[in-house]
Order: structure tokens, then sequence, then C-alpha cells
């Protein structure tokens, strides 16, 4: 591989919660980057004490610790101000990074000056695909398509009823340009990051991964999906505790997304029936949770 890979990204990681899987992810991350940062979103467990004692003579590994949880999208702003480096892998507390996957990813940046950002293979602990890993922009109308269950008709009419979940279909042998990855992994370029400008902190969590896709599309950067650099992810583990505010602000975040970029091209009728949508997606979430810690209370109780 050639030596800039090693020499030219910085891991930034952003931390909230995630238990002894931050230490894992970041001894992941130094076997193949220069330095790592990590973020800690006044984090109440115990992650930070067990990375520290892991790599207290560790000069490549730097943390930052915020008193307040500022949400995904400013943490992940301050460490990006805290990096120098040409080439930047916004990684997931709870990813892991397999054998050369990151060099991979470099690689591909590199061979083309067009790509802003690269995405590796998501995948879950059994080796599954995970969803998210390389996807379409989910429109008004591709949400509607999703929500209703019409992607079934993809089959007669593709173009139509399209559904912007990739990973049900084929793995590629080889990189392809997508619209959108996940914030999981993504591996961008400074350049690209300056023409864009960086991620919008009015997001708290989930969605600002898409507006960021959506922003670099709009600039002309491609995003490329690379299907042989395989990274595990404990999907959840910093969200777990937390259900009802991960599910409100999940919430929000979709209704953002989609007034700040298809308001303008979307009939207002549209725009009324997928918001909508989405507020009865969140009742029907925080219903659902409810009924499981339900259940789980009454199961304890008994036992």
């Amino acid at each position: 591989m050639h030596i800039s890979g090693l020499e030219s990204v910085a891991v930034v990681i952003v931390n909230h919660n995630a238990g002894s899987l931050l230490t894992q992810c970041v001894v992941s991350a130094l076997e193949q980057a220069q330095n790592a940062i990590v973020v800690d979103n006044a984090s109440s467990d115990t992650s930070l004490t067990e990375l520290e004692l892991r790599f207290s003579t560790e000069n490549r590994l730097q943390v930052i610790r915020l008193e307040n949880n500022v949400g995904f999208a400013a943490g992940c702003n301050t460490g990006l101000s805290a990096t120098t480096q040409p080439y930047i892998l916004f990684l997931n507390p709870d990813c892991l990074l397999q054998e050369n996957s990151l060099q991979r990813m470099v690689q591909v940046m590199e061979s083309d000056p067009t790509i802003g950002m690269v995405g590796g293979y998501l995948i879950n602990p059994d080796g599954s695909e995970q969803g998210g890993g390389r996807r379409a922009i989910p429109t008004p109308w591709r949400a509607l398509v999703r929500a209703f269950g019409l992607y079934h008709l993809e089959k007669y009419w593709p173009r139509l009823f399209f559904d912007f979940h990739l990973n049900k279909r084929p793995l590629p042998q080889t990189p392809v340009e997508v619209e959108a990855i996940s914030g999981a992994l993504m591996l961008v370029r400074r350049q690209a990051v300056d023409d864009v400008g960086p991620w919008d902190e009015q997001y708290f969590l989930h969605c600002e991964d898409l507006d960021w896709c959506m922003r670099f599309k709009q600039k002309n950067w491609k995003i490329v999906f690379v299907p042989d650099a395989p990274v595990v992810h404990f999907q959840g583990t910093c969200s777990r505790s937390r259900p009802f505010f991960v599910t409100w602000h999940k919430h929000k975040g979709m209704l953002r997304f989609y007034r700040k970029f298809f308001r303008q091209h979307y009939p207002n009728t549209l725009m009324g029936l997928i918001t909508a949508g989405v507020w009865l997606r969140f009742a029907v979430t925080v219903l659902y949770h409810s009924a499981r810690n339900c259940y789980r209370l009454l199961k304890f109780k008994h036992e």
C-alpha cells in the first residue's frame, strides 16, 4: 500500500457510553491510522476509564472531554477541528475496523480526485450486511414507497417504486458510486469538507449523515461504497439504554432533513403526508418501546 494511507488519515470517534467497545474500536483504528481522536459526549459509564488505562502511554491518541452531550454532529465537528490530515475517518465507537479495511478505503479515495467520501462494508457481528452502509437518498416519494410497502412492486416498475435500501441487493464486486453511506463509517477528503462545510449541528442524532451526503452530491463530490473493506458494527450500543431520547431526536432529524432539502421541490400536500407519516412512525415506535419495557418489568417481578 502507498505509505500515505497510514500517515494521511486521522480517525475521529465520537463516544457516548460505548462501554468496553470504545477501547476495542481505538485498538483497531490505531493499527491502521496515524492517530485517533476520541471526543467524549459526557459519558457516564466506564468507557473512558477503560480507554485511558489501556492507552496510558500512547501519544497517538487524543481524548477531548465535553462537559455536556452536544450531539453527534457537533461532536464530529469538534474532532474535525482537531485534525490536520488530508483524510478523516469518522468511526462510531461500536465499530471495529477489520484487517486492511482503512487502507483499502484510502486506496479507493486516492484513485480518483473527484471522490469526496468513501464508505466500507458495514456488517453485523454475525457477518450479515447492515442497512445504511450503501443506500440511496430517501426522498419523500421513496419514503412513501417504503412506508406503504410499494417497494414490492419494484420488480415491475423499478424506477417508480425504487427501494432506497440497497443492502438486500447483491454485493458489488468492485467499488461503486452510491448516493449515501452511513455516518458510522465515513472517510472524507479534507478538500471536499472545505468545499461542502462541516456537519450540520442542528441535528442532534440521526439524519446528519444523510444531510452531509446530500451536500457532497450538491457540490459534485462522488460518494463511493467499497465492498471489500469490512467493518463490524455493534449497532445501537450507545443508544440502547435511552430508546425514547434517541427516538425523539431521530424523528426530529427526519423532519429537518425533509424540510431542508425537499420543501421547495415537492407539493405541500405530499410534504404534509410526510410530516404526518414521520410523527405516526414516532408514535408507533414509542408505543413499541413502552410495551417492551412493561413486559420486561412484569417478567422481572414474576421471576
